[in-house]
């Protein structure tokens, strides 16, 4: 009977061992090298949605221009990020993560430095969707290039710190943005890219591995089926963003939203025929992709949607600056961070749907002590009161979003992983503009409902807004209990197990 072969023994500092050992080291560099990039690089493209706000007022007075000339500084970045982040997810997928990456560093700073420079409102509306399109390159590609580069539990803390990271470091934006306006210009908001989009564009040259598309990856995009989509999801985009300006009932939002469910059926029509679709339906009937994709989409309905109406509260009913703004959200950030960590630790341990399913109910009982220290707050002009909750709903944030992005990367193959990425990030950017749509109607019916001017132009009283804010962080609270229940039942043990727990001899 032949015998198994003999397990090599010997000193570890033997010359066999060396080599391993070598190895190993320059893997795990190069791992931390990558996590760096696209942590850097996700941290810019969240901030850039939301610092720019700060800026406005002071750029319309530089530059001139309407209202709705300035707004499109916002909007402009967000449609057009929401409109390709699908399409550039399968076109990593086809021709490489290197080079796309290296292509939306390159896009996002050349954008950046023409924002910086704008000679007028509508240039810098231009460069704003330009940068968009970078900015979803960038966004779209961070999944893949940690999922290639990382293997089993350190795949999982990897994706782990860049999601919290990249989620979190947008609620540092306020207190960034009024700094930099304060102190130089509107035009330090975008200039201030530049010394990181060169470091990433340097970074990612010398560390970023050579593009080797695996067995059975797409290698070519359908582009009339990409076309279908971007404008699918840039109509979409739009409806959700001038929905509240043109009239959630206007000619016009119908006009778009059926426009964008017209664009979006052919699609999948095309896409249900292709023999390399740019999105393959059949990633959903995996309930664990299912879930973590809705657990996503709500995450970003309740994070982006409720932290709006934050911000709204801190300025109306407490009147904050946004540099005191940015400090009371400090304690969000640095939960969020924190938990984020722990949350990729836990799933060594637990199943994920458990997991993310403990962060909804933190972020349930943070909302819901939101709402009932808000008004306190207002009356007695302490924010102070609001830290202990804003920090149980940082630590919700932190434990509900790190294992998602690792559920969806984990069910599916490494070679989908831009489709996946593409898919999530898109959903993710719909349920942004979806949550601070709809949380935005509940918020102005109450502060009508409440007794507050608003239709006058009087400015509403901080009994109203406080009145207004509790009823939209209720709501939340109610929204994180029934995606609990939902992940509970996707992101169950049948469909995404706990990790086999390792037994050492003796």
């Amino acid at each position: 009977m032949p015998q198994p072969p003999e397990q090599p023994t010997g000193d570890l500092n033997s010359p066999t061992a060396e080599p391993s050992s070598r190895v190993a080291e320059s893997s795990a560099r190069a791992g931390r090298a990558v996590l760096a990039l696209v942590v850097a690089a996700s941290s810019l493209v969240v901030i850039d949605m939301t610092i720019v706000a700060i800026g406005l007022p002071d750029i319309r007075r530089d530059l001139g221009g309407s209202l709705a000339d300035v707004q499109w500084v916002m909007v402009a970045y967000l449609i057009t990020m929401g409109a390709v982040t699908q399409v550039m997810g399968s076109l990593s997928d086809a021709v490489g993560r290197r080079r796309v990456f290296l292509l939306g560093a390159a896009l996002f700073t050349a954008a950046s430095l023409a924002c910086g420079l704008a000679p007028g409102v509508y240039v810098l509306d231009v460069a704003r969707a330009v940068q968009g399109v970078g900015g979803a390159i960038l966004m779209v590609n961070a999944l893949p290039l940690l999922s290639h580069q990382f293997e089993g539990e350190r795949r999982n803390m990897a994706i782990s710190t860049w999601g919290s990271a990249a989620t979190a470091v947008g609620l540092l934006a306020p207190l960034l943005g009024g700094v930099l306006v304060e102190w130089l210009s509107w035009r330090a908001l975008f200039l201030v890219n530049l010394p990181v989009g060169l470091a990433i564009l340097a970074l990612g040259l010398r560390h970023l591995p050579a593009d080797t598309p695996a067995p059975g990856a797409v290698r070519t995009v359908r582009w009339p089926g990409a076309l279908l989509l971007v404008g699918a999801l840039g109509l979409a985009n739009f409806a959700l963003l001038r929905g509240a300006g043109q009239g959630w009932t206007s000619a016009a939002t119908l006009l778009q939203s059926a426009s964008a469910l017209a664009l979006l059926a052919l699609f999948l029509r095309g896409e249900s025929r292709a023999r390399s679709p740019l999105l393959d339906p059949a990633l959903f009937r995996a309930p664990a992709f299912t879930g973590a994709a809705l657990a996503v989409f709500m995450s970003r309905v309740l994070t982006i949607g409720g932290t709006v109406y934050f911000v709204q509260y801190f300025h109306d009913a407490l009147h904050l600056g946004p540099v005191a703004t940015g400090l009371l959200l400090a304690p969000v950030f640095l939960a969020q961070m924190a938990a984020g960590m722990a949350g990729g630790k836990l799933l060594t341990r637990f199943a994920p749907g458990h997991v993310i399913a403990t962060g909804y109910a933190c972020k349930a009982v943070g909302a819901a002590l939101l709402g009932l220290a808000f008004p306190s707050a207002a009356v007695e002009a302490h924010p102070w009161l609001l830290v202990l909750p804003l920090l149980v709903w940082g630590t919700g944030g932190g434990i509900a979003g790190a294992p998602v992005m690792a559920v969806a990367m984990n069910v599916t193959g490494r070679d989908r992983a831009g489709m996946v990425s593409g898919t999530i990030t898109s959903l993710a950017s719909i349920g942004a503009g979806l949550g601070t749509a709809a949380l935005g109607v509940l918020y102005a019916s109450r502060l009508t409902g409440a007794g507050s001017a608003t239709g006058s132009g009087a400015t509403p009283s901080p009994e109203a807004v406080a009145t207004a804010a509790a009823t939209v962080l209720y709501a939340s609270a109610a929204l994180a209990t029934l995606t609990l229940a939902a992940v509970l039942t996707l992101i169950s043990p049948r469909h995404a197990p706990a990790p086999a727990r390792k037994v050492f001899p003796g």
